[in-house]
């Protein structure tokens, strides 16, 4: 007689597009894979399919439509289930949470569109790890369960395969981890099912086993699935079942299975994940910083200019979307994947450029600017829904001895010359501290006034080793080219306990992911200075240039600290020639009982100092107590290019790059005479910003100086016309400093205008978002980490409505099938 116990048989066909091939070779095997299950379904009527990727769908239906049109018969009849939502497996670490909605937007949307259904088993079953904001995401993208692999029960204990994962705001999904593999090999299962067998433990007597030929894709097998056939025969095994994840899940809860619930990330695999291959990084985040900026520009120009909202947004996001697969945002693929990337990268890039012109020139062709003699006007677009003070950079022509540089009530602006990036006679570059206003512009000009000398106001204090503002005396090593000191002026407090933003090489002998390695921490030596020098000062900034050499690599630190802000900007050029070796910067903080705060996507996850290599986006936050006092302090460290930090005794530290080989899988051993190719060779640049802050992170603003030094203020050089709009204006405002408006854009259907917000700081805020423009306002309660997405009409007669993430209104459902 049969056991009470029942296996779920899923038939799915991991498909990585790319890895250790190319995106043509992946197109070819997705045609391939689709014919082969479509043939097992000709064969055996009761054979189901599970598969995810809506990209995958699109290319077969670009190519092969008589294939695609199969495809949604099967979908129709049952026999083929569409899983995941998303437009790919994406890494589910690295990517901003306005790239979580996008996966789910484009999708969701194209399912629906082509197929009548949408997903609702949330899918990323080879992912090296999973952010613990996914749960509201995949709710609000119409999912209420998720499947995943990764990491294994070797790498994070959880009570239970099936439990209620729990993000911030108390969403929860039901979610389950795959038992060993995701896949099979073609031949006979009993091997496969009979350990997954031991899996089987009351209350969960059902699991779900998943066969199919995969990663390079292929798909269940004739002897697949005649095994299970034969197994199901067999009264020693389980029942077996040709099954689905949403046949499983409901199963699930139709049997009242008491579910645990975790409330945490879920990591770590593959930790040298978060820092292989630099370029595929920092083009992911310009990529994703330039894609929001443009869309606000272009739907505000839409609404009160009528320039036309470009269609062509669809297609940036989507390559976006393709490169944050996870075994290429990890840097896990062979190296001319990377080429591919980075063309499809240059693509979304310059969409985003060319739309972003087109939408701010609108505007500024349509500011009124008076005619003056010799006046240089030039306007500066804020990208953020708050009042920012930035420090900005013009490159211009033709600069006089004695210009003014003045805002638009002819008030006198501080500026300074600094080197320009043209190398030729008559080319200027002024750097100033902008004031700019919400989600608006403002207009600056150059003038040449009668009699005026260019006499510059007082500057900060600065020599070769150390420079002092108001807030912040910084000084340093000249030996090592270290900062030796960096103390707090307004409450008295050295930040650092010993050098800090120390250039430490870590040994790093490692595969490309860095698999069973959790920490890097194997010190083999540091950068020494060759020379410490202060390369500008003016009444805006002080710079000091560190340059330093280890081996055959050269690093140059531009430490630029503001007469105004209070902050510390570092621009950093590496030019890295090591291999199988790591860059930290490495930061001795001077604190005691500290808290450790990282962002991840939509919010923050606090972890402990244990030295592990650990996902963050583009901030960490080191907050602790005083010893002298027992007041609170910390710094926040962000960047605009790097996901990967550590926290060891009290040292906190940014990871530069690692240097693995390419596409190195353990337990593939290289030759010692071989040749390889290296990854992260050569030059590459970002910056770093060091936020010093007395109280905690919330109320240093840390999400929006992380946010200004990521999506910077564009800049328009103009000329005098007439025209209706005023010299400085702002067009979106949020009343909360915890509300984060993380996108506007067009909606995908219509023309309404989509405003997304998010609560940062996990406390629930009444909020009013205002549209001063069109008379509108948004009150709205967000619960702590609460992400909301609204849609306004341009009739002003309809009301603002509520949507899900996939922009289908609330209250008239989510739009799902």
């Amino acid at each position: 007689m049969k056991q009470k116990q029942k296996l779920h048989m899923i038939g799915n066909a991991h498909l990585d597009p790319v890895w250790l091939w190319q995106w043509q070779e992946g197109f070819q095997e997705t045609k391939a894979t689709f014919r082969s299950v479509l043939d097992r379904m000709s064969e055996y009527d009761d054979f189901v399919y599970t598969s995810s990727s809506a990209a995958m769908y699109e290319w077969v239906e670009n190519n092969d439509p008589a294939m695609f049109e199969e495809i949604r018969q099967r979908i129709s009849e049952g026999r083929w289930e569409i899983v995941g939502g998303w437009w790919i497996q994406p890494d589910c670490n690295i990517p901003n949470g306005e790239s979580f909605v996008r996966q789910g937007l484009y999708g969701q949307r194209y399912f629906l569109e082509k197929f009548g259904v949408t997903a609702k088993v949330g899918y990323n079953v080879d992912s090296f790890g999973h952010n613990g904001m996914l749960p509201q995401i995949l709710k609000k993208s119409g999912m209420d369960s998720y499947i995943f692999m990764r990491p294994m029960p070797s790498e994070k204990g959880l009570p239970s395969r099936l439990f209620l994962w729990e993000s911030s705001d108390g969403s929860r999904v039901t979610s389950y981890r795959i038992p060993f593999e995701y896949l099979s090999w073609g031949k006979d299962l009993e091997r496969h099912v009979s350990r997954c067998m031991s899996e089987l433990k009351d209350p969960l007597n059902e699991i779900m086993v998943f066969y199919g030929v995969g990663n390079h894709g292929g798909g269940p097998t004739k002897e697949n699935i005649e095994s299970i056939r034969r197994l199901n025969d067999d009264e020693s095994f389980p029942e077996l079942v040709f099954s689905t994840p949403n046949q499983y899940f409901a199963e699930m809860e139709r049997l009242e299975v008491p579910l645990p619930v975790v409330h945490d990330d879920l990591q770590h695999h593959a930790s040298g994940c978060y820092a292989a291959h630099s370029g595929i990084k920092q083009w992911n985040r310009q990529a994703e910083n330039k894609l929001s900026a443009a869309e606000k520009w272009s739907a505000l120009a839409e609404r009160l200019l009528g320039q036309p909202y470009p269609h062509d947004y669809g297609t940036a996001w989507k390559n976006v979307l393709f490169n944050q697969f996870h075994d290429i945002l990890a840097g896990t693929s062979l190296e001319s994947a990377y080429e591919d990337a980075r063309n499809m990268h240059g693509e979304a890039m310059s969409i985003a450029e060319r739309n972003l012109n087109y939408a701010i020139q609108k505007f500024s062709w349509n500011i009124g600017i008076e005619h003056e003699e010799g006046m240089k006007p030039f306007v500066v677009f804020n990208p953020h829904a708050w009042a920012s003070s930035v420090n900005v950079e013009v490159e211009i022509g033709g600069l006089k001895e004695g210009a003014v540089l003045v805002d638009e009530t002819g008030k006198t602006i501080p500026y300074q010359t600094v080197q320009p990036h043209a190398t030729s006679n008559g080319r200027y570059r002024l750097s100033f501290v902008a004031e700019l206003p919400s989600l608006g512009y403002r207009v600056y000009k150059l003038l040449q006034l009668a009699g005026s000398t260019d006499v510059k106001p007082e500057g900060l204090k600065a020599n070769d080793f150390a420079m002092e503002n108001k807030r912040f005396r910084l000084e340093f090593d000249p030996a090592t080219g270290c900062i030796s000191s960096l103390y707090d002026k307004k409450v008295g407090f050295e930040l650092f306990k010993g050098p800090a933003a120390v250039p430490t090489v870590m040994k790093d002998e490692s595969d490309t992911w860095s698999h069973e390695v959790l920490h890097f921490q194997d010190k083999i030596g540091e950068f020494r200075a060759v020379s410490v020098k202060r390369v500008e000062h003016g009444p805006v900034k002080s710079v000091i240039r560190v340059t330093s050499e280890y081996g055959a690599s050269r690093l140059v630190q531009d430490f630029t600290m503001y007469k105004e802000l209070d902050y510390i900007d570092v621009k950093v050029h590496a030019d890295w020639r090591e291999q199988f070796k790591m860059l930290k910067l490495v930061f001795p903080m001077n604190l005691i009982f500290t808290r450790h705060s990282y962002e991840i996507p939509f919010g923050y996850i606090e972890r402990e100092g244990n030295g592990e290599e650990e996902p963050g986006q583009s901030w960490v936050d080191f907050s602790g107590i005083v010893r002298e006092d027992e007041s609170v302090y910390g710094m926040s460290l962000m960047n605009d290019a790097k996901y990967s930090y550590s926290i060891h005794n009290k040292e906190l530290a940014l990871t530069v790059l690692r240097s693995p080989i390419y596409a190195h899988h353990d337990p593939h051993v290289p030759k010692r005479d071989g040749h390889y190719s290296f990854i992260d060779q050569g030059i590459q640049q970002f910056q770093y910003r060091l936020l010093p802050h007395a109280g905690t992170w919330e109320h240093a603003d840390t999400v929006k100086r992380a946010l200004e030094l990521n999506q910077r203020p564009t800049i328009v050089i103009e000329t005098y016309h007439d025209g209706e709009l005023p010299q400085k204006d702002s067009l979106l405002e949020v009343d909360q400093d915890n509300i984060i408006v993380s996108a506007v854009k067009q909606a995908e259907d219509n023309d309404d205008l989509v405003i997304r917000c998010y609560e940062s700081n996990r406390v629930g805020t009444e909020a009013v978002i205002r549209l001063p423009k069109w008379n509108r306002s948004i009150e709205a309660a967000f619960g702590p980490s609460e992400i909301k997405t609204f849609r306004i009409p341009k009739n002003p007669e309809e009301s603002v409505k509520e949507t899900n993430l996939m922009e289908w209104d609330l209250e008239e459902g989510s739009g799902l099938k």
